[in-house]
């Protein structure tokens, strides 16, 4: 497919994208990406503060109830985006990152102050609320923005400095807890939406004027039945919810699988850290790929690498009993999270190639159903935890053989969404 921009951001004098003309495309790429890592530091942050939080808030030392803390927080990220998405597409797309930015920081600060491991709950579901906005826009700028195998690349650039914060943050975490209290995990990302919300000053508006929508429920319905229309879009975001189960499992559950079934306490963050390399290792390289082979081959061959490594890892487990030795889980979850990384923006582009029209709606919706979806179904595997990794690796083939049979039935739509919505 052409990779010519978007005409709804084209300028009369400049035929590149608008944001492109008024900031250089590392820097955007870089705010964008920063914008949407807030997503990450608000989970990866407190992850090894959570002996300290079990400690201090009266929980057994083996209790898996922080993962709460990590449901939260996506269930509130999944009901966010769809406020986001309409404000995004009514009002702008900066107007949508600021709100985000301040329901973020506020949210975080009330789980700095909050007694009791139910009102900390609480809190992350609202910071999860303002977590939604920054993701939210960043998919509707890279849709403003760019199209098709473009699409793709920006989405991989994207994705990869986005991973710097699994990679960096466990061990910041560590860091902090050493000499300060657990809460101050929470603090620090506070302060960190504050200095990303002053940088994104420059961010330029890529939505046009004449291309918001009126904000009223015909509008909302007729847009949320255009994105219904498109079967590559739903099965697209369907898979997404997918695969975000099992690898929203794995994040919430990391912390008690190396502390406990492995006994590597600490160094949690060194490994947390090394296997998230391989998620920005994969987005790097699908950002070269993709540009060489097509979205739609590259992902095809991504997942077939990515059910080969989930049956890999589950005959590793079920011939362990359970516990595989360390240093053969560590090189097969490696590869399979590379795979997982070469989907993931793969099939975001996917989901969002025919949304033009309405992109903030559909990333609110596609991202929606892939956060609350995951983090439901993740939760489910979070509870059949054992002391083994038997269940997880049942999830990883499970959800994986779920994620491909969507993209496959969704990969035969070849007609455009049946429903044009109109402009405002």
């Amino acid at each position: 497919m052409p990779s010519t921009p978007t005409p709804a951001v084209a300028s009369p004098v400049d035929d590149r994208p608008i944001a492109l003309q008024q900031l250089h495309p590392a820097q955007l790429t870089a705010l964008l990406a920063l914008s949407m890592a807030l997503t990450a530091l608000g989970i990866d942050l407190m992850l090894p503060a959570f002996g300290a939080i079990r400690a201090d808030l009266g929980l057994a030392a083996d209790s898996n109830a922080t993962a709460g803390l990590v449901t939260a927080y996506f269930l509130g990220l999944a009901v966010g985006q769809l406020f986001f998405g309409i404000i995004a597409d009514s009002f702008g797309r900066r107007r949508a990152l600021y709100i985000g930015y301040a329901v973020y920081g506020v949210g975080a600060l009330l789980a700095v102050l909050a007694p009791t491991l139910g009102t900390v709950v609480a809190a992350r579901a609202l910071w999860g609320v303002g977590a939604a906005g920054g993701r939210v826009v960043t998919l509707a700028v890279i849709r403003d923005t760019w199209e098709g195998d473009r699409m793709s690349r920006a989405m991989s650039f994207v994705m990869a400095v986005f991973i710097i914060v699994p990679i960096l943050a466990p061990a910041l975490g560590a860091a902090i807890v050493s000499v300060a209290h657990w809460r101050w995990t929470f603090g620090v990302c506070a302060l960190a939406a504050a200095g990303i919300a002053l940088w994104a000053r420059r961010l330029p508006e890529t939505l046009a004027v004449e291309h918001r929508r009126e904000l009223t429920v015909t509008r909302l319905v007729e847009a949320a039945r255009f994105v219904a229309a498109d079967r590559q879009t739903v099965m697209a975001g369907l898979a997404l919810t997918s695969l975000y189960a099992v690898f929203t499992s794995w994040i919430a559950s990391s912390e008690l699988i190396i502390t406990e079934v492995f006994d590597r306490g600490a160094q949690f963050p060194l490994i947390f850290g090394g296997l998230a390399v391989m998620l920005g290792l994969g987005m790097l390289l699908n950002a070269r790929v993709v540009g060489i082979f097509g979205t739609r081959r590259v992902t095809a061959a991504a997942m077939a690498g990515y059910l080969a490594s989930t049956v890999t890892l589950l005959v590793v487990v079920l011939s362990s009993d359970g516990i595989p030795p360390f240093w053969l889980f560590v090189p097969v979850l490696s590869v399979l999270l590379g795979s997982h990384a070469l989907l993931v923006p793969n099939i975001n582009s996917l989901a969002m190639e025919r949304m033009g029209p309405v992109a903030g709606t559909a990333s609110a919706i596609v991202g929606s159903l892939q956060v609350a979806g995951g983090a439901l179904l993740g939760g489910v595997l979070d509870r059949a935890f054992d002391g083994t990794l038997t269940p997880i690796a049942i999830g990883f083939v499970f959800y994986g053989l779920v994620a491909a049979g969507l993209l496959a039935f969704g990969s035969r739509s070849s007609a455009p969404a049946a429903v044009t919505p109109a402009a405002a």
